[in-house]
């Protein structure tokens, strides 16, 4: 978790002392919880998003066009860059510091509850209190539909606690394998924990092995899987995407950077025109535009401050994203790498890909206890980081880097979202400054 948790309150200290307990696989605690709310889970439609990558686009881009069809939408989204009351949101407004104490409040006072009847064993993990947080507080703003995105797999994540009129997988890869499994088929099974019987889930591009997963679990629980590419004709112009689907014609999509975010928008599109047969009042026409609007900070965002070289804040934190990431700078202009990562990263895959491409790389430390230091990290990155330059301090690795940059150049700062998380704290604490 990063260190900045939540303001100096009374939810921030509840908050700070769940962190300690990591996390946990399993739904006995939510259930409990909500049942305890009295089931906010159930006061409002949801929409649930599982993925390895990917998914907190798509929840971004369905939040926007939901909220331009004219509904009062939730979204619930993690991690957050720099506080946590991001994680919460309605009407794409991020919940104030007021409502979100009174929020975890509740929560921490029905957790004591449970623990003194023995309901529960222990107060909730971190994850845990925020999910029902959300749920509470999205009940108490009277939203007409939520959009979740899981933290973590799926079938066991807290977020799936609530009952989707449709879900999305957006991609299946490699990450969190000491929870989620060894291969693509066990993340898979996790992920699919998403699915509801008589009712859709979408699905991105998935290898073959995920898929077959998938489709596996789909048929025992009765549920219906939409491919997000299956009958959709693409088509580029200059006034964006024309994307023809099995259901709508969308004119001039355009979407968040990178050439990944098609996937991204595909699936969004394929998961609105769901919910709305599942009948939320969806107003397709207005999707195209919305998904123009959206915005998504801490992937591939772009910073320009004057007087410094721009600065591209990525959060890529695995193999794929990585891959993801050097897609989309091999067009770009000469860089210097700005990296730090958790220390059960796939480090070696990572750095093999991205540090080739810059033209010096600097190795830093998020402000987390998870990430590896830079000395770890040059030493698992072996002959890939031989001239990387190793500074933990994150504000000076910026620093360090900005000097570094080639005339014309820019700054790029990715590994984790962490480390983007507090590298905007930098920066917005200089603007004030």
């Amino acid at each position: 978790m990063p260190t900045r948790t939540a303001p100096r309150s009374r939810a921030g200290a509840y908050l700070s002392s769940r962190v300690r307990f990591g996390i946990k696989f399993g739904l006995e605690t939510m259930r409990s919880l909500c049942e305890e709310l009295h089931h906010p889970e159930r006061a409002f439609a949801s929409l649930l998003v599982a993925g390895t990558n990917g998914k907190g686009s798509v929840v971004a881009y369905a939040d926007a066009a939901l909220r331009a069809s004219g509904l009062a939408v939730g979204r619930y989204t993690s991690p957050h860059l720099v506080h946590v009351n991001e994680r919460i949101a309605v009407g794409g407004r991020d919940v104030g510091s007021a409502a979100f104490e009174a929020a975890v409040d509740r929560v921490r006072r029905a957790a004591a509850r449970l623990v003194r009847a023995r309901t529960i064993p222990a107060h909730p993990t971190y994850f845990e209190v925020l999910t029902a947080a959300a749920l509470d507080h999205f009940r108490r703003a009277r939203v007409d539909v939520a959009v979740l995105e899981v933290g973590m797999g799926g079938r066991l994540d807290a977020t799936n606690v609530a009952e989707p009129l449709a879900s999305a997988i957006v991609s299946v890869e490699k990450d969190h394998e000491a929870y989620l499994g060894s291969t693509l088929a066990a993340i898979a099974h996790e992920k699919a924990g998403v699915l509801r019987g008589g009712r859709t889930t979408v699905l991105g591009p998935l290898a073959p092995e995920a898929r077959a997963a998938v489709e596996k679990e789909a048929a025992a629980a009765g549920a219906r899987l939409v491919s997000a590419r299956e009958g959709v004709a693409v088509k580029e112009t200059s006034d964006g995407l024309e994307i023809q689907t099995p259901r709508f014609a969308y004119h001039g999509v355009r979407t968040l950077p990178g050439a990944h975010q098609r996937d991204n928008a595909l699936v969004a599109l394929r998961l609105l025109e769901e919910a709305r047969a599942a009948g939320v009042a969806v107003d397709l026409g207005a999707a195209a535009a919305a998904l123009a609007r959206t915005q998504w900070p801490g992937r591939l965002e772009r910073v320009v401050i004057e007087g410094a070289p721009p600065l591209l804040l990525d959060g890529a934190h695995n193999p794929a994203a990585a891959r993801a990431l050097a897609a989309y700078l091999r067009d770009a202009v000469p860089f210097v790498l700005v990296f730090g990562v958790m220390a059960d990263k796939d480090v070696e895959v990572m750095t093999r890909i991205l540090f080739p491409l810059a033209q010096s790389v600097v190795l830093t430390r998020a402000p987390t206890e998870r990430a590896a230091a830079p000395e770890e990290i040059a030493r698992r990155a072996g002959e890939a980081a031989r001239r990387a330059k190793m500074e933990a301090n994150p504000r000076r690795a910026l620093a360090l880097a900005r000097r570094l940059a080639p005339a014309g150049g820019q700054v790029v700062v990715a590994g984790s979202l962490y480390l983007v998380g507090e590298i905007t704290r930098i920066l917005r604490t200089a603007r004030r400054a």
